[in-house]
């Protein structure tokens, strides 16, 4: 395998040596889609549940034992493997926990280590040349990332001699990560408390205002509560000249989308900012003149009515068009469309919650119109209150993006060290988790 220990792991100490996954595991597929759902039963780990070397727990599927397949085994057990085989997390692993044992795993594939360290395996399948070098090179070829058994067991592994080496290895990864993810976990608390903090200094601002000596009134709606004195309530639809959904034109014509200048937005394009930046394409004048595009002017509230991210608001820059999921809303003269976008923000947790369901939650335009909104009596008093809060959420943002890029160099680090220890880098010797655990 010499081929292969260059161009996956370039070098190896002298007491190491290269094999195949199949080679120290038997590897099994799961059950495929489960046969009943029920709220009690048998857990069913799934691909959503697999992130990174864990298994979220929270949310796992029940299935009937009685309707689970007699001539084989699927219960899981300890220490037992479960690989992600399609889709956008393909390769994605993690081991099974002791308190998940008798769990099934859905569609997915299971390794049983029976040659090897368990938890040396499972921390090599998830190192940059296991995950990176070899499961996403093998997956690349087809649209629809997928990894079959043979494909699995064909992965090559690096592997001390000894397996001694190979548990003092897991356990000094197992705790280091352990120690990481931890110190991830609590830098992802304070993101949401940021976010908390975020919503309720908008939520202040565009219904209390900036002066806390104001007389208040009772706006009639819970989630507005008490509103200065001098502030007007009313329906969206009043205070805009248009309230439309967008629309997308036809694919099959080519045309459309060549050289195109006009921003189109779909759901896609969110990212909690308060503009929308890169749209998903450009469209030329051409749809638009064939009555194929709705234009909405700059400064266009665009509001998610449909779909998973059902609520979500931005603004646009410019003269922009959007999908059909996307309702844009255009603010008459008397209005800041930067203040009403501030408003609308209230509404991205309530959106969800008060949204009609068919198949997907919908926020039709009509329905939209009806929304409540408190409006400050002059635009001067909106704008003072759209740049406080560009102010106050720009501090929000630095310290936002400060822990985000303090938690992805913690990521790094993890996969850096999860690479040495498992190709052989960096030596883990007895003292090294004797200091461990000091």
């Amino acid at each position: 395998m010499n081929n292969l220990q260059n161009k996956f792991v370039e070098t190896l100490p002298s007491d190491w040596r290269l094999c195949r996954l199949k080679a120290v595991a038997n590897i099994r597929y799961g059950l495929g889609q489960p046969p009943s759902e029920l709220t009690t039963g048998v857990a069913m780990i799934r691909a959503t549940d697999v992130d990174a070397g864990s298994i979220r727990t929270n949310n796992l599927l029940r299935v009937n034992p009685a309707e689970l397949p007699k001539d084989r085994n699927p219960y899981l057990k300890t220490d037992e493997i479960i690989v992600v085989r399609s889709g956008a997390y393909t390769g994605d692993s993690a081991i099974v926990p002791f308190a998940l044992e008798g769990s099934v795993a859905g569609y997915d594939m299971v390794a049983t280590v029976t040659r090897a360290s368990a938890q040396f395996v499972a921390h090599s399948l998830l190192s940059k040349y296991v995950l990176e070098d070899q499961i996403h090179t093998l997956t690349l070829r087809a649209a629809q990332p997928h990894l079959n058994a043979e494909e699995l067991g064909s992965i090559v592994l690096a592997l001390p001699s000894s397996r001694r080496e190979q548990e003092r290895i897991a356990a000094y990864l197992d705790k280091t990560c352990a120690a990481i993810d931890t110190v991830i976990e609590k830098k992802q608390k304070q993101l949401e408390t940021l976010d908390a903090l975020r919503k309720s200094i908008i939520h202040k601002a565009v219904t209390r205002g900036l002066d806390d000596s104001e007389e208040l009134k009772d706006s009639g709606v819970d989630y507005l509560g008490r509103i200065p004195k001098h502030w007007r309530h009313d329906h969206l639809k009043r205070v805009c000249v248009r309230i439309q959904t967008g629309t997308t034109p036809p694919t099959a014509n080519t045309e459309y989308y060549v050289d195109g200048t006009i921003p189109w937005y779909t759901p896609g394009c969110y990212n909690g900012d308060l503009y929308l930046e890169e749209s998903s394409k450009l469209i030329n004048d051409l749809a638009y003149q064939d009555n194929k595009l709705r234009l909405f002017p700059a400064e266009s509230i665009f509001l998610i009515g449909i779909g998973a991210t059902i609520g979500k608001v931005a603004m646009t820059k410019t003269e922009a068009s959007c999908n059909q999921q996307i309702t844009a809303i255009v603010c008459n003269s008397e209005v800041s469309s930067k203040y009403m976008t501030y408003q609308m923000k209230i509404y991205e947790g309530i959106i969800p919650k008060i949204s009609q369901y068919t198949t997907l939650p919908i926020m039709d335009q009509v329905k939209m119109g009806y929304l409540r909104v408190t409006i400050p009596s002059t635009i001067e008093e909106q704008k003072l209150i759209a740049d406080y809060l560009d102010a106050k959420t720009a501090e929000l943002q630095e310290l936002t993006q400060n822990i985000t890029d303090q938690i992805r160099t913690l990521e790094q680090y993890r996969k850096s060290l999860i690479h040495e220890c498992v190709t052989g880098k960096r030596r883990i010797t007895e003292e090294d988790l004797k200091e461990h655990h000091a």
